[in-house]
């Protein structure tokens, strides 16, 4: 797991470890850093490596009812080896807890062999949600803008509730990624999101995927969805911009 470990200060209660240590020595994402205009600050560690500490779970049963804050009897998300096990099996999502303004997300991800019902035919998919208000309502899927994580479309923009403006107009609904840095299934993969304002950039293994500006939501959670694929998440980190 490259999750940095010295100089943690715990924020037990939210989550989160903030690592004191410069840009500079702990990235090596130069797409990102180049495409931040704002001062990044300290780095926020969302995953621990050990539990689901500052994160909650929602998910859809099988006959499409809402399971409780926090219910998951099919184990869809488990940690384990300092990584997030996402099962699939069931649609839904882990939340951060905290939300969000401006901020300089890098995630890790690789395909599992699992698929479920009703994507067995179709190709692995699992995404990034991010600035879930949090006064909006948990459901598949929440008021957000996502970075797709999907085979062969990782960088996409999906757009649940919420618009921004892509290749020169106001998207609705989706965009598709401008460039591909995607590496093959059961490769790992490094994903990193910026939002800062309403500019949002989307980098796959340091290739620029995707760049939208004017977006509509400017603060909120993030998600890791589960939809019908397993994926293993292993270093969630944030820097905020300021």
């Amino acid at each position: 797991m490259k999750i940095p470990r010295r100089g943690f200060v715990g924020a037990a209660a939210a989550g989160l470890f903030v690592v004191r240590t410069g840009w500079a020595a702990e990235t090596a994402a130069p797409a990102g850093a180049a495409a931040a205009k704002k001062k990044e600050g300290d780095l926020l560690t969302l995953f621990n490596g050990k539990n689901l500490d500052g994160w909650y779970i929602f998910l859809r049963d099988p006959d499409r009812n809402p399971r409780p804050k926090n219910s998951d009897p099919e184990g869809v998300f488990k940690v384990h080896d300092g990584m997030i096990h996402v099962l699939g099996k069931e649609l839904g999502y882990i939340a951060t807890e905290r939300e969000f303004d401006d901020f300089h997300l890098t995630v890790e991800f690789k395909w599992g062999e699992q698929k479920f019902a009703p994507r067995l035919d179709k190709r692995r998919d699992s995404g990034i949600e991010y600035r879930f208000p949090a006064d909006k309502e948990d459901k598949i899927w929440p008021t957000s803008i996502e970075c797709q994580i999907q085979e062969g479309d990782c960088g996409d923009f999906w757009l649940d509730g919420a618009t921004i403006v892509a290749g020169g107009e106001t998207r609705r609904r989706f965009f598709q990624k401008l460039k591909d840095g995607e590496k093959p299934t059961g490769e790992w993969n490094r994903v990193e999101v910026i939002a800062d304002g309403g500019r949002c950039i989307h980098i796959v293994n340091d290739v620029v995927a995707n760049e939208g500006t004017e977006a509509s939501l400017t603060k909120g959670r993030i998600c890791l969805q589960s939809e019908g694929a397993e994926v293993f998440y292993r270093m969630v980190e944030l820097r905020p911009l300021a």
